[in-house]
């Protein structure tokens, strides 16, 4: 089933038989993918093709649905020992999103996941983050790990020179109370790129 033929599967609950080969042409035109129809923000996507508030609202609990079924997947085991899960649901969550975002992946002595929390979002190519909130958060939560992950908008996954020192900051940060950075994952609609792979932690 091609992405278009699932958008109008999708849609024949919502709207005319009539409009949705139009509409559907349009989002897939517009955004690329149903990746990023469904990651869209609502007002971009009435705009685009004219879609109600019924129609917009399945899709994003379609997104919804799949980024929990990925996080399940994600959580079954030791996040070490299913790293391809893991990285499928921080994709699922973030690899289309108009606006950069950072969350914090916290672990428990078992590297099983305790929390994944949004930090920031912020600009198309900038999210404030503050190491301190980062380890307060942590020592909150009684962790004992955390990997780190943001995304790029700009699809490029390449780690900027912000991300990088502000990375170090965390990780030194985290040595002082005996907590371990596993990795910092930056997502983009091309790839993902790891710290760890890439020698940077």
């Amino acid at each position: 089933m091609d992405d278009a033929t699932l958008l109008s599967l999708l849609m024949t609950r919502t709207m005319l038989e009539r409009d949705i080969a139009q509409a559907v042409s349009t989002l897939l035109d517009v955004f690329g993918s149903v990746a990023a129809v469904v990651a869209a923000d609502p007002p971009e996507l009435a705009q685009a093709a004219g879609l109600g508030a019924t129609t917009i609202t399945d899709l994003k609990m379609l997104r919804r649905l799949s980024v929990r079924l990925a996080r399940s997947e994600a959580c079954r085991r030791p996040v070490l020992s299913s790293w391809s899960a893991l990285v499928a649901y921080v994709r699922s969550a973030l690899a289309h999103e108009p606006r950069e975002q950072f969350r914090t992946l916290y672990l428990d002595k078992k590297n099983i996941l305790l929390r994944d929390e949004f930090l920031a979002e912020g600009t198309v190519d900038h999210a404030p983050v503050y190491p301190r909130e980062v380890i307060r958060r942590a020592l909150e939560l009684s962790a004992s790990a955390l990997i780190l992950v943001h995304n790029h908008p700009s699809g490029d996954p390449a780690p900027s020179r912000a991300d990088i020192e502000m990375t170090r900051q965390i990780v030194d940060a985290a040595r002082v109370f005996g907590l371990q950075v596993h990795d910092h994952l930056v997502i983009g609609r091309l790839g993902t790129a790891s710290f760890k792979q890439l020698g940077l932690i």
